[in-house]
């Protein structure tokens, strides 16, 4: 099941300012491609970002847009191509060429390709000012690439740079991703011996005990958060309790959460999911799921998406499962659990496969001693 682990992109956002003002029709194009990517509806984005860039309108902020939009739906060759063709049009300004070549890098980390990606990295540092995203972005890729002293060292630069409770939960991920979990605690119990001035500081805290399954202490700062009004603490709390098998407070946790938020309502509905799979109730965990995708943005559909492949698996229905996952590995190609879930249910599917002809063949032995000892 998926409880929503981090799952932050590693692209630097500089980014050019909104257009000012209305004006021609290939201007709105571009302003709702725009508007559109920064809602998280990428499918839409990219079709408006390539239809100005058949126009020739803002051709490398264009390319730029339809880039980062292939990169966040998991096309990231068609993405490396995008930010290859703005990079070459002419006249590109020194800041999106710099953000260009960070979105590069991190589609191709994602591709696999960690020396080209790296080539990207030493090109930013050679010539721009490195920044906290820039050296996080080059550890990242070091990472990959199991050049640990070069990670590391651009780590606690970017650490340096910018020392909050973003950066190192950030830096915690990468680590944890590669099973370096214990490199990366280490930011995490640095960060949390700065004092806590806001509820969104109790709440960042809480996050990283419950990553560091200190349950007791998560439970004590979202608490504090919550008091304070943070909304968001509520459902980590569920996660909290979840993770103590406490499910009827989690349950109530998140429909307070639900009952609270007003516009992000998928995190709650996927949290009482994940309560239903935990008490085997697998029918309310697909209409709490229904439910989510209804609300769900881009980036809240993947959790949903895949922990209603592990109620289809959970209640046997091993085919609708199957058809789901391979589903799922269209839209996020790089999940590794997503793959390791397709082979399980690909050999369960050939496993009742080979039962099925047994049972019959059985069925229809006990029918002939049946009908033998009758006309006996």
């Amino acid at each position: 099941m998926k409880t929503g682990k981090i799952g932050r992109i590693l692209a630097v956002c500089i980014g050019a300012s909104l257009l000012a003002g209305c004006g021609s029709e290939k201007q709105n194009i571009y302003r709702q491609a725009e508007e559109n990517l920064e809602q998280g509806s990428y499918q839409e984005a990219l079709t408006g970002y390539e239809t100005s860039v058949s126009s020739g309108y803002k051709a490398a902020e264009s390319l730029r847009g339809a880039g980062i939009a292939k990169l966040r739906l998991g096309d990231y060759q068609g993405a490396v191509e995008c930010f290859t063709q703005a990079l070459s049009q002419d006249r590109v300004k020194k800041f999106i060429r710099q953000d260009l070549l960070a979105y590069r890098a991190t589609a191709l980390l994602k591709a696999g390709l960690t020396d080209d990606a790296m080539a990207d990295c030493q090109t930013l540092a050679s010539d721009y000012s490195m920044n906290a995203d820039l050296y996080f972005l080059t550890g990242c890729v070091a990472l990959a690439m199991d050049a640990y002293d070069e990670a590391d060292s651009n780590f606690q630069q970017a650490y340096g740079e910018k020392p909050d409770y973003d950066m190192a939960l950030q830096i915690y991920e990468a680590y944890w991703s590669r099973g370096m979990e214990a490199d990366g605690t280490r930011y995490l119990e640095a960060i949390l011996k700065t004092e806590p001035g806001n509820a969104e500081d109790y709440c960042e805290r809480g996050r990283i005990y419950y990553y560091m399954q200190d349950y007791e202490n998560a439970r004590n700062e979202l608490t504090k958060a919550s008091e304070k009004g943070s909304v968001e603490a509520l459902s980590l709390l569920g996660m909290v309790c979840l993770a103590r098998n406490d499910t009827a407070a989690a349950r109530s946790m998140y429909q307070d959460y639900l009952n609270a938020e007003e516009s992000r309502k998928a995190e709650g509905y996927n949290g009482l999911a994940l309560c239903d799979i935990a008490d085997g109730d697998y029918p309310g965990a697909l209409a709490n799921i229904a439910s989510g995708l209804e609300a769900a943005d881009t980036d809240e559909m993947q959790e949903l998406l895949f922990n209603e492949i592990v109620a289809y698996e959970k209640q046997l229905d091993f085919h609708t499962a199957f058809s789901k996952v391979q589903e799922y590995l269209k839209m996020y190609p790089d999940d590794q659990e997503a793959k390791k879930e397709l082979e399980f249910l690909q050999s369960r599917i050939a496993q009742e496969s080979v039962e099925e002809p047994v049972q019959e063949e059985s069925q229809d032995t006990v029918s002939a001693e049946e009908q033998t000892s009758w006309e006996g």
